[in-house]
């Protein structure tokens, strides 16, 4: 394959992004400052989403799906990220929650729970982080007993997006304490309504206030063993073959956010007088904006290209993914915190949008692993060779 073919937007790429800018501007935008403002689930966007299949855009047909492409699926959060960064965790953390099962499970797992996800009947979360293990994640403490044909889950979960709203949670839990580090962690299915599982109280966040974050509790928790995703001991390496993917994502959601804040922010300069003319007449605020351009669409190529391998499932995502998440993340931050100084002193209000966007933009640096540790990750796959 020749570098010119890591990816291509064809047309139908090009008419899902205008098919879902019109649903993000009409349907999700109107109701983004509000929904930051009074910390609450964006239930217009879900609505909105799930009306036009686009909620896990990337469930296969054969589950009722769209069967969308990685991305294809990129392009859906971007656009809904530009809009409003809580609202595209709809379709993020719906692929989080269900990219084990779907690179790992059984036929009758995919089936019982991909169903209502792809049909908007169900929203999937993903419990792998602990107080004590965020980064460290082998470090997990969680277990998961063995009962005859059932698994009893103690323990708890960290920071865990959509939690409450979501019906369903993929859950890494240790099933062997005394096994080798990282082998001992086995992914289970989880329901909302299950004995002995609840949720913590909501998490009071700088940004992505509408996207609920709360801890899990399992208090003796009681599930069924076919519920098993994978083998047993599997579940770290099914982790963090999915953060491969999943990150992926949430460079998608850093360049949607980085949009927006750039858009907002050509609109701003060309209104905005002093001396007597628009401020984006002055060379100073040009090459601001250049720059806030030329990050944006640098991010965007790592992102697609990454986006591309995830969909071929390419020997170097691991790689990619991590470059990807990384560099959009810090260019969103970037470009977000200089569209609130390219508005002064109204960039610090909330009479504009820019001050969210940088506040949201502010999580794509820290979840699904840092940037510290997306750092780590590629500078071990260089070593590798």
């Amino acid at each position: 394959m020749s570098d010119f073919d890591l990816f291509r937007i064809n047309e139908d790429h090009e008419a899902l992004r205008e098919a879902i800018r019109e649903i993000a501007d009409e349907q999700i935008a109107p109701h983004a400052a509000e929904v930051d403002e009074d910390a609450r689930f964006p239930h217009e966007a879900l609505k909105a989403l799930v009306a036009t299949d686009m909620h896990a855009p990337h469930i296969a047909e054969e589950y009722g799906g769209v069967g969308a492409d990685a991305l294809a699926t990129c392009i859906v959060i971007e656009e809904v990220a530009r809009a409003c960064a809580s609202s595209s965790l709809i379709p993020a953390v719906n692929k989080l929650g269900t990219m084990p099962l779907i690179l790992a499970a059984s036929d009758e797992v995919k089936q019982k729970y991909l169903t209502p996800v792809a049909s908007g009947e169900a929203m999937f979360s993903y419990g792998l982080s602990e107080a004590g293990a965020g980064s460290d994640t082998a470090g997990m403490k969680c277990r998961a007993v063995q009962d005859g044909d059932h698994f009893v889950l103690n323990g708890q979960k960290s920071w865990i997006t959509n939690a409450g709203e979501s019906e369903y949670y993929t859950v890494m839990a240790v099933t062997d304490p005394d096994g080798p580090r990282g082998r001992n962690v086995t992914a289970f299915v989880v329901e909302k309504d299950d004995e002995g599982f609840s949720v913590g109280a909501l998490e009071k966040k700088l940004g992505i206030k509408g996207s609920p974050t709360r801890e899990l509790h399992f208090d003796n928790c009681r599930i069924p063993a076919d519920r098993m995703v994978g083998d047993l001991g599997e579940g770290l390496k099914i982790a963090l073959r999915t953060l491969d993917h999943t990150r992926v994502t949430i460079g998608a959601q850093a360049v949607g956010i980085a949009q927006g804040a750039l858009d907002a922010s050509l609109a701003y300069v060309k209104e905005r007088q002093q001396f007597g003319k628009s401020i984006a007449e002055f060379q100073g605020i040009q090459f601001m904006l250049a720059d806030m351009g030329m990050k944006l669409e640098a991010a965007r190529q790592m992102v697609y290209v990454a986006a591309a391998k995830s969909e071929r499932g390419d020997a170097d995502l691991s790689f990619f993914g991590a470059a990807a998440k990384c560099y959009a993340s810090d260019a969103a931050m970037e470009i977000t915190t200089d569209a609130v100084q390219l508005f002064g002193g109204y960039g610090y209000t909330k009479d504009f949008p820019v001050e969210r966007m940088m506040r949201d933009a502010k999580i794509t640096q820290i979840y699904e692993g840092t940037n510290q540790v997306q750092r780590i990750v590629m500078a071990r796959q260089l070593l590798k060779g």
